[in-house]
C-alpha cells in the first residue's frame, strides 16, 4: 500500500492512498483521532487504520489535481554514509586526508550517521533542490528512505535525495555538515510504501536520471542488495542513546555516484526511481 501527504483545494495537509494515477482520500474525522500521516505510520496496524478511514463516497482525485507534499511531519531526517562499496570508493577518492577513515567505517560495527534536515526544511516533490553556490562539485545522492517510529520500528519506505557538495566534503572530513546540510539539500517523497512485509532487496533497483536541456547527462542504477549493512542495524544505531519522540526518516546511503566531471547545474532535472516505491523528481537551482 502506497500512502501520500498532499494538498488539495480543500485541505492543506490531506492524506491519501495512491491508486494508479489517482488518490483516494482518507477521512481523518472518522474513527481514531488521526491528524497526520505519521499518526497512521506509527499505529500498531496502519493498514487496518487506513481501511477504516477511506472515504468511499468520494471519487478518487487525479494526481494532476493535487500538490504532493514530502511525507514528513515532525520527524528529524538522518542519513547513513558509506553503506555501499561504490560510496566507499568515491569518498576515499575525493578526500586524501580522510581516505583511511572512510575505508575503516565501511567494515566497522558502528556506521557513519549524520543529521541531514529538520522536517520543515525537507523539499517537496517537484520543487527545487539546490546546489551550494560555493561548491564546484555538487551531486544528487539517490537513497532509500526508511520511516522509523518512536519505538524504532521500520514502518515505511520512501525515496530520498541527499544532495551533497563533494568538493567541500573532500577538502576536509570535518566539513561534512556544510557539505550535507544547507537550504534545499534534502528531498523526500512522493509516497510511502507501508512496511507490511520485508522488501525483496535483490529485485529492487534504484535509478538516477539527470536531464539537462532535455538530454540525459547521467543515467545509472544500483540494487538495494548491494548495501553492506542491514536496515535494522542502521536503525538500531540511530536510536542508540538518542530518543526519537517524533520518529525519524533515515536515508540509507547511496550506491550511485555520478562521474567526477559532473556537477549539478541550474535548470537540471533530477529523477530518482525506486521500483515499487515511487519516483522523486526535482528541478535544480543554484541560488536560494
Amino acid at each position: 500500500m502506497l500512502l501520500c501527504r498532499l494538498q488539495t483545494s480543500l485541505d492543506d495537509d490531506a492524506i491519501g492512498v495512491v491508486d494508479g494515477a489517482s488518490v483516494r482520500l482518507l477521512d481523518r474525522g472518522r474513527g481514531p483521532a488521526v491528524e497526520t500521516l505519521s499518526d497512521i505510520l506509527h499505529d500498531e496496524n496502519p493498514i487496518l487504520l487506513v481501511e477504516s478511514l477511506l472515504e468511499h463516497d468520494l471519487p478518487p482525485v487525479p494526481l494532476g489535481d493535487i500538490r504532493l507534499l514530502a511525507p514528513v511531519n515532525g520527524q528529524e531526517v538522518w542519513a547513513a554514509g558509506v553503506t555501499y562499496k561504490r560510496s566507499q570508493t568515491a569518498r576515499m577518492e575525493e578526500s586524501e586526508s580522510g581516505a583511511s577513515h572512510y575505508d575503516r567505517v565501511y567494515t566497522a560495527d558502528r556506521p557513519e550517521l549524520f543529521f541531514k534536515s529538520l522536517p520543515e526544511r525537507v523539499v517537496h516533490p517537484f520543487e527545487p533542490i539546490r546546489a551550494r553556490s560555493d561548491s564546484k562539485w555538487s551531486v544528487p545522492e539517490p537513497e532509500l528512505a526508511l520511516l522509523v517510529s518512536p519505538d524504532l520500528r521500520i514502518v515505511g519506505y520512501s525515496v530520498g535525495n541527499d544532495v551533497s557538495a563533494r568538493d567541500i566534503e573532500g577538502e576536509n572530513p570535518l566539513y561534512l555538515p556544510q557539505a550535507k546540510v544547507y537550504d534545499q539539500s534534502c528531498a523526500i517523497g512522493p509516497y510511502v510504501k507501508l512496511a507490511d512485509q520485508p522488501l525483496p532487496l535483490e529485485e529492487i533497483t534504484i535509478e538516477l536520471i539527470v536531464k539537462r536541456d532535455g538530454t540525459e547527462v547521467v543515467h545509472d542504477e544500483t540494487r538495494l542488495s548491494e548495501m553492506a549493512r542491514s536496515f535494522t542495524d542502521l536503525v538500531a544505531w540511530l536510536g542508540k542513546e538518542y530518543a526519537l519522540p517524533q520518529g525519524a526518516v533515515l536515508l540509507t546511503g547511496t550506491g550511485i555516484i555520478p562521474p567526477d566531471d559532473f556537477t549539478l547545474q541550474d535548470g537540471d532535472a533530477v529523477k530518482i526511481s525506486i521500483a515499487g516505491i515511487g519516483e522523486l523528481i526535482n528541478p535544480v537551482i543554484r541560488e536560494s
